[in-house]
């Protein structure tokens, strides 16, 4: 079975890329940056691109404004975003708008997700602390509207939280911005049982994979134009074998990870028996191929790499942050095993 993109979709992820290349490109995220805790880390020229041209709608219902899409094309944002180390709370925000659909109350979801679909608000989500205790490092949580959490530590349940008190968090990675979160109102998702908890898990992980295969499909494809024109000795350094090969590896590992990644994603969407397996694969290729990839891009520039004047280390930094997200790649590899054997 051939298994791809559709036109519209691949349309779709050219559409984001373009944009970026065009009005938001290394330098701009060089700005944010560098900038570090001194602003929100949400540009407003990015953000207005993301509510005008359907990126956060992606998944929101047609009847609050959405474009009634699912995770297959909220994954070829993800990874048009990742490809770019675009900063900002999209990602947080669209999980946020999963929540509410497959758990709010009418209340809830009228409420929300027409505001978050449009940009209006801002949303967060983290299945890390509660909303009774506290929340850890939460992205983007001191600019967030709200924030899906779980009610209680230990015990099944969501909640939407408002008004915390947010406390920013240093991180490596300066494409993103954390802040511990207190108090605030919080607010249960009736219909948030086990099943939908999993669920939602399945679906960030997926976009986080999204955004890693992302990084590593870029790093890799700046790494090998670099050594086509770097030469040594006369010749590119990309004609020597050692080279040569160790690119051509991690290009077919950037391939099969996007194809776990996209597989995961469908998978999940169609509810299919296999779909925790498929997610547990992808996690895992996409964390170990975007480290591969963004540490070659490093030492394959030679000593330019090691700079902060390069951009290499944004990609190396979002992608070590991202990989231990909802689990490392030796969490998933034993969730794998204990799926299949």
């Amino acid at each position: 079975m051939f298994f791809a993109l559709t036109d519209e979709q691949q349309e779709f992820a050219d559409a984001v890329r373009d944009y970026l290349a065009e009005r938001f490109d290394l330098a701009a995220v060089r700005t944010v940056v560098e900038a570090g805790s001194t602003d929100d880390g949400n540009p407003e020229s990015l953000w207005k691109a993301a509510a005008e041209q359907g990126w956060l709608a992606v998944t929101a219902p047609e009847d609050a404004d959405g474009l009634g899409l699912d995770l297959v094309e909220a994954q070829v944002i993800a990874r048009a975003l990742g490809a770019g180390v675009a900063p900002g709370p999209w990602r947080g925000t669209v999980v946020a708008i999963e929540a509410i659909r497959f758990a709010g109350s009418d209340e809830q979801k009228a409420t929300w997700l027409p505001k978050l679909a449009a940009g209006e608000a801002v949303g967060a989500f983290t299945l890390r602390g509660s909303a009774a205790d506290g929340l850890p490092a939460v992205e983007y949580g001191a600019i967030a509207d709200v924030v899906v959490a779980p009610s209680e530590d230990g015990v099944p349940g969501l909640s939407l939280v408002t008004g915390a008190t947010a406390t920013p968090v240093g991180s490596y990675d300066g494409t993103v911005r954390l802040a511990d979160l207190g108090g605030g109102t919080a607010e249960a998702l009736p219909g948030a049982t086990i099943e939908v908890q999993k669920q939602l898990d399945n679906r960030a992980t997926v976009l986080v994979a999204a955004d890693l295969v992302g990084i590593a499909r870029e790093a890799l494809t700046r790494t090998v134009a670099y050594d086509r024109e770097r030469e040594q000795f006369g010749v590119p350094v990309g004609s020597f074998q050692a080279i040569k090969h160790a690119l051509a590896d991690l290009h077919v590992g950037v391939t099969m990870a996007e194809h776990a990644v996209l597989f995961a994603a469908y998978a999940v969407s169609a509810g299919l028996d296999e779909a925790d397996l498929a997610v547990a694969v992808a996690k895992a290729k996409a964390s170990e191929v975007a480290l591969a990839s963004t540490a070659a891009m490093v030492q394959y520039h030679g000593g330019i790499g090691y700079t902060w004047e390069h951009e290499a280390h944004f990609f190396y930094k979002r992608a070590k942050r991202l990989a231990a997200q909802y689990g490392d790649v030796a969490t998933h590899r034993e969730r794998i095993a204990a799926l299949t054997i």
